[in-house]
């Protein structure tokens, strides 16, 4: 894939939302479609155009990622949502979004809708509860993973279910390879000795493999290592790329120095090294590029 096509911009799909005096979040404007752009309210940001591509790798630094503060909601963007937008951080792949949100306490995102988009949470701290359309209620914590194919529709809520700590959570959105397909929730728990100084696979395209599965050849992987460890990722398909995400720690990755938060993409390559500089907690997002 080359720096144009890598570039090529992808579509604008996300719920803005507010806070109501419920302490929910209301959803201001949805056009009920992940892949129709739609207007952006409230908060404004300045485009950031500071840009780390070299020949096959791009690195988002965590300082360079969107930034909204909603008061209640704190989120960082890896890539273009709501109303932070940056040509050149539109996805990676199929990989559309990487949120890093913080709850306050008792708040959190009313009913909303989603279709045709498979829609993965990681919790990082505090208890997430979930709520669809489907009949689902679920509380989410650390350890756990969700993940919901939205397909021809469905409509959730998430919200912090404690009054006097916050939420940290992951929400990742991946581009299916069907479209219209039955909407599913599905969570499990992990085991995380099952990532110690080893990758543990979170998620696949196959119902009988390790971790949760979507409609995508796509596969996550966990890694909680100690310092001086070092791991080889070997791609299960060699037209995917990877999207590292450091959620602590420091680790260099084919050379490359990564902090906390810090995000790095990897294509045309069959593999990757990390070596953890320091105790280090990392995410791998294996993802087609077309």
């Amino acid at each position: 894939m080359d720096r144009k096509d890598f570039l090529k911009r992808g579509m604008l799909g996300t719920a803005a939302v507010v806070a109501a005096s419920t302490g929910i979040a209301a959803i201001t404007k949805n056009d009920n479609d992940e892949l129709h752009p739609i207007e952006t309210l409230g908060f404004n940001h300045i485009p950031n155009t500071e840009s780390k591509i070299m020949e096959n790798t791009i690195l988002h630094k965590a300082a360079t990622r969107g930034n909204a503060n909603h008061g209640w909601l704190q989120s960082y963007h890896t890539f273009s949502f709501a109303n932070y937008y940056n040509p050149e951080r539109m996805h990676f792949g199929v990989l559309r979004v990487l949120n890093d949100d913080t709850v306050a306490p008792g708040m959190g995102f009313g009913t909303h809708p989603h279709d045709n988009m498979e829609i993965i949470s990681i919790p990082l701290e505090g208890d997430l509860e979930h709520k669809d359309s489907m009949g689902n209620v679920a509380v989410i914590r650390n350890g756990d993973i969700q993940v919901m194919s939205a397909g021809t529709g469905i409509t959730h809520s998430e919200y912090n279910k404690n009054s006097d700590k916050t939420v940290k959570f992951l929400q990742i959105w991946v581009f299916p390879n069907q479209r219209n397909v039955k909407p599913r929730y599905d969570q499990i728990t992990l085991k995380k000795e099952d990532r110690k100084n080893k990758l543990q696979q979170i998620l696949s395209p196959n119902v009988d493999d390790d971790g949760v599965w979507i409609h995508q050849n796509a596969w996550f992987h966990l890694t909680d290592m100690d310092a001086a460890t070092e791991l080889d990722y070997k791609l299960k398909n060699s037209a995917n790329g990877v999207y590292v995400f450091v959620l602590s720690g420091e680790v260099t990755i084919n050379g490359n120095k990564l902090n906390q938060r810090d995000g790095l993409g990897i294509w045309n390559t069959e593999s990757l090294k990390l070596k953890a500089d320091t105790n280090a907690e990392v995410l791998l997002m294996e993802v087609p590029m077309n």
